[in-house]
This record gives structure tokens, sequence and C-alpha cells, in this order.
């Protein structure tokens, strides 16, 4: 700093200008094919989304979204970021995803979904983020105990 502080407002004014400048800057990241990578995660499934600019093709596992996710509301849960940002149609997006059963799937495809339009749009990221689609859901399946029937359900109790 140049100039010297004279009193407590003066170091409050130039808090509030170095945090302006400290603000996170979010850049586009593109590869050279022009598309847009992310990695989403739900449960123990882990979806790797590419989009690109298109017609609004969904391909997964290079199967299409209504063969490969039959159910309407598992459909509904991937569409949810682009539909909230206004860009269903304008992408085309091809996902591969492992583990976990159909709907840790489905999540993870949207998560995936959300932080690729991040990545190609930086600006799309307010929105999103507010909707909690950019959020990776912790939640797994606690593991099973020994000397447990479950992970915490006991053995039925046999008093004879």
């Amino acid at each position: 700093m140049a100039e010297t502080l004279q009193s407590l407002a003066d170091l409050g004014q130039a808090n509030a200008a170095a945090v302006v400048n400290d603000a996170p800057v979010h850049e586009r990241k593109v590869d050279a094919l022009g598309r847009a990578y992310a990695t989403g995660k739900r449960k123990n499934a882990i979806a790797r989304v590419y989009i690109r600019p298109g017609s609004g093709k969904i391909t997964v596992n290079e199967r299409p979204v209504e063969v490969y996710f039959a159910r309407p509301v598992l459909r509904m849960l991937i569409n949810q970021p682009l539909e909230l940002t206004n860009r269903a149609g304008q992408f085309d997006v091809t996902v591969t995803v492992t583990g976990g059963g159909l709907s840790g799937q489905a999540g993870a495809v949207r998560h995936g979904i959300a932080k690729a339009l991040t990545y190609y749009e930086p600006e799309l990221r307010p929105a999103l983020k507010k909707e909690g689609f950019l959020t990776r859901d912790s939640r797994v399946v606690e593991r099973k105990k020994y000397g447990r029937a479950k992970a915490r359900r006991s053995f039925q109790f046999s008093k004879r």
C-alpha cells in the first residue's frame, strides 16, 4: 500500500477494495474440439460428461438417454440443469457412467452436466449453484459391521 491509513474508516474502505479485487474469476474450460468436460458423482456412480453445441442429443454409454434411463423421473432429473439455464436443445451431451444403480447414475449425470455447463459458460454458475446442482451429494450407503445383521440392525434377540 502506497498511502498510509489515517483512521479505521480508511482501513475498512481499503479492505472492501481488496475483497472486490480478490473475487474468484471462473474461466472457460473448453478442449480443442470445443467440448467442455466434467466428472459428476453420486453414491457409488461416476459420470464422465462431455458437452458441445449441437441439437440437444443426449447419449449415455453409447445409447440414447430414452433407452438407458427408461423411467421418466430419471430423464427429468438429468434435464434439470439444462432446463434451468434455458439451454435444452442447444448442447449435445455424451456421457460415460459406471458404478451404482440407475438412480445414482442419473444423479451423477446431472452433477456432471451442471459442472460442464459452468465450464462452458461460467456466467451460468450462480444460477446452478443456487439450485444446488454443483454440490456433490456425499451420502453413501453405510458399511455393514460385524456382529450385526445390517449396518446398524442387530440380530433377532432370543430369550430361550
